[in-house]
């Protein structure tokens, strides 16, 4: 008998606690003790309430079942197929529809055979599908209502840490400010003048010369661009890189005048 295993995971946290290295060690030795000889590991990064037609590598091994005879995919449990009841069922009459066999390496059982000839079973599958989604539903909230407590109390809880909080950051800010010093002195910085750069110019800088060979790169790009210059720019003004100091076009005329 031949069959090719499926691991998923929802995030990637669950990656680097080494998620599929335990999926891939339960099917392997499920494998291993009845014989099976395995095939391929599909292994996917994706929600369990997308169905089978949002799954990249789902729909790949489906068509590569499909097309080299292969009838069996053996996965750790059947959360790990979906979490959601209703994706789970989804998913399940699609693969018996393909007439292939999905295998739990935790409870052993050939779950789309059962579920077409045992109303029993079928109905236990079932139970176990709700409970699961029972569960993801209540470790969710768990979690929301953890965030909801921290936020409280210290007014920030989730997400990446804001531009400009880590030191290298910091030394990024200080370079664009730096760059963009206005010898019209709507921008000071201690004593030092000299004409602004561009953002655009700046951006240029930041992708060679001036960060060439450090990891200062912006957090959600490759490299910098004029855009994200000119943001992280009115981001030093909010922590306090530089004074902006407003002044009226009468009190500009004045100044000229009494300089």
């Amino acid at each position: 008998m031949h069959a090719v295993g499926y691991c998923r995971v929802s995030g990637k946290n669950q990656i680097e606690k080494f998620g599929f290295d335990r999926q891939e060690e339960k099917i392997k030795r499920y494998c291993k003790r009845n014989k099976i000889t395995l095939e391929q590991i599909y292994k996917e990064q994706v929600s369990g309430t997308k169905g089978e037609s949002d799954r990249p590598e789902f729909t790949s091994m489906i068509n590569g079942l499909l097309s080299n005879g292969t009838r069996t995919i053996v996965v750790e449990s059947l959360d790990r197929l979906a979490r959601e009841y209703r994706i789970q069922e989804q998913i399940l009459f699609y693969l018996a529809s393909k007439e292939i066999d999905l295998i739990s390496a935790d409870s052993e059982e050939n779950i789309t055979q059962e579920i077409q000839k045992d109303p029993v079973k079928k109905a236990l599958i079932q139970m176990q599908g709700i409970f699961s989604e029972l569960e993801k539903s209540r470790l969710v909230k768990k979690l929301k209502d953890a965030r909801e407590k921290k936020k409280a109390a210290t007014g920030k809880c989730e997400g990446a840490p804001a531009y400009g909080e880590l030191e290298n950051e910091k030394e990024v800010l200080k370079y664009i400010v730096d760059a963009r010093l206005n010898h019209e002195k709507k921008y000071l910085i201690g004593s030092r003048k000299r004409p602004p750069k561009s953002f655009r110019q700046i951006a240029i800088d930041l992708n060679t010369k001036y960060l060439s060979g450090y990891n200062y790169k912006p957090k959600r790009a490759d490299e910098w661009t004029t855009f994200t210059v000119f943001h992280m720019f009115k981001r030093a003004g909010e922590l306090g890189f530089y004074e902006k100091i407003t002044t009226t076009k009468k009190q500009e005329k004045e100044n000229k005048k009494a300089a």
